[in-house]
């Protein structure tokens, strides 16, 4: 190794001479990676030559062929394909650390395991060290703990006065029901976030805990629940009339075997839910007549009269879009069409980025191209894509609000999303048998659906909603 050269007291000649031979030095260091490079691309075009070799004779050996010529076609069953995963070698599994994935949780009690004396010579035995230890959870069924409160009535020996203490049950129990809050929130919970039917909660209560209770008492429980809830709901649906963007869809729910739809009004922290017709009436009554906000919604008759700013769901549109295209296979028209509202709504979904008059240029410019693509079939009676036309081209500005306000969604997938636990219990229930039954529904489904939303423990959060109410 060259000896390190004073940089400071080096006179201008032997910094010169120094800088020559680093050049020297990397012009040689360069040469010899050159060469290194060239001789690694040899060896590895030798070793693809030796794996391709080795797995023609790998396939011989398989098939059972034999000598230099082109390998015999494989004798395996006709369908099952070379790359079967069967045919490759198992990857090694990686073993992982012990009690990986396992959450330790914080003990309520500890056993300690000793011998107290010597099993060979039955000496006493003291001390010792922990060598490892091991967690069993088990779940205890709780019993029902049944409370009788007494209230004395006592005379005062001096003023004559009789005192009987006040209920001092506040937080413990609603009103004047015997069920305490804890019991009411584990019912509202079974039936709405668990979705049971009263046979089955019945059962739970009893198998589990010993609480043998009627179906009066169980509907009971629901409708006082309920009745907590409806200020906390009225709370919810004002907070959704104050949002910029509210979701809004129906589906279908029986009451006392009528025909009759339930509504849900949505946005990313609330769910708002209730029962009527399927007329604008209940949209007006749930959002306001002056709401200012953007509606999201499909292209049902309910929605498309409704005045203020919309946004069409392009899900549903594509999907009325795709089902077109699969009954015209054999028609390129009608695929080219399709495939160009693909490509369009894709690019505008791609450019929601900018300033805002660079995004209303954008808004502006897509609708125009939409009109363009629908134009040719808006006088075609025989066209198979001219109804589909003729509903984007009068809809066409409320295609594309999303583009020009990057808070709006292109599709109506949060209404949508809510609905789905209210369909499941359709699904189990069939509806509900009364009006007070369906408000409780609406009410309950409106609470645990806001809840769930916001990703809260829905039993803590009742019981706290059903103690503070008595404060």
């Amino acid at each position: 190794m060259d000896a390190p050269v004073d940089l400071a007291g080096s006179s201008r000649a032997e910094l010169a001479a120094v800088i020559v031979a680093q050049r020297e030095r990397i012009a040689d260091l360069e040469r010899e990676v050159a060469g290194l490079r060239g001789e690694l691309a040899t060896q590895q075009a030798l070793i693809g030559r030796l794996t391709e070799q080795v797995g023609r004779l790998l396939a011989r050996q398989e098939d059972g062929g034999e000598g230099d010529g082109p390998a015999p076609r494989s004798r395996r069953m006709p369908g099952l394909k070379p790359d079967d995963a069967a045919d490759r070698p198992a990857r090694p599994r990686r073993r992982r650390a012990r009690g990986y994935g396992r959450a330790r949780m914080t003990p309520t009690a500890r056993q300690v395991h000793a011998y107290d004396r010597c099993p060979h010579c039955a000496t006493a035995l003291r001390g010792g060290t922990v060598k490892r230890t091991r967690e069993v959870i088990e779940l205890i069924p709780g019993r029902v703990e049944v409370t009788r409160h007494a209230y004395v009535e006592r005379r005062c020996p001096r003023c004559r006065g009789l005192w009987l203490p006040e209920p001092g049950l506040a937080g413990v129990v609603v009103g004047q029901g015997r069920l305490g809050v804890g019991l009411l929130s584990l019912i509202a919970v079974l039936r709405e976030e668990l979705r049971l039917p009263i046979e089955r909660i019945q059962w739970y209560l009893e198998a589990v805990h010993g609480l043998r209770l009627s179906v009066g008492a169980v509907v009971a429980t629901l409708h006082t629940v309920a009745a907590r809830a409806a200020p906390v709901v009225e709370q919810t649906r004002t907070a959704i009339r104050a949002s910029p963007v509210v979701h809004a869809d129906e589906t279908g729910w029986r009451q006392a075997g009528r025909n009759g739809y339930a509504w849900t009004f949505s946005t990313p922290t609330e769910r708002y839910f209730v029962r009527g017709s399927r007329e604008r009436a209940v949209l007006e009554g749930a959002i306001g007549d002056d709401y200012g906000g953007v509606l999201v919604s499909d292209f049902y008759a309910a929605y498309t009269g409704y005045e203020g700013r919309h946004q069409f769901c392009w899900a549903h549109l594509l999907r009325d879009v795709d089902e077109l295209a699969g009954q015209h296979r054999d028609d390129a028209a009608v695929q080219g069409w399709a495939a160009g509202v693909h490509e369009l709504y894709q690019r505008a979904k791609a450019d929601a980025d900018g300033a805002a008059a660079h995004r209303r240029q954008r808004r502006q410019a897509y609708e125009a191209e939409l009109g363009a693509l629908c134009a040719p079939y808006l006088g075609q009676a025989a066209a198979p894509q001219r109804a589909l036309c003729e509903r984007m081209t009068k809809h066409v500005a409320e295609l594309f609000v999303f583009v020009e306000d990057p808070s709006v969604p292109s599709t109506n997938n949060a209404a949508e999303c809510s609905l789905r636990h209210l369909v499941t219990t359709r699904k189990i229930s069939g509806g509900t048998r009364s009006a007070a039954g369906t408000v409780t529904k609406m009410t309950l489904a409106s609470l645990f659906g806001t809840w769930r939303l916001q990703g809260l423990n829905p039993l803590a959060e009742c019981r706290a909603l059903l103690a503070e109410s008595q404060l």
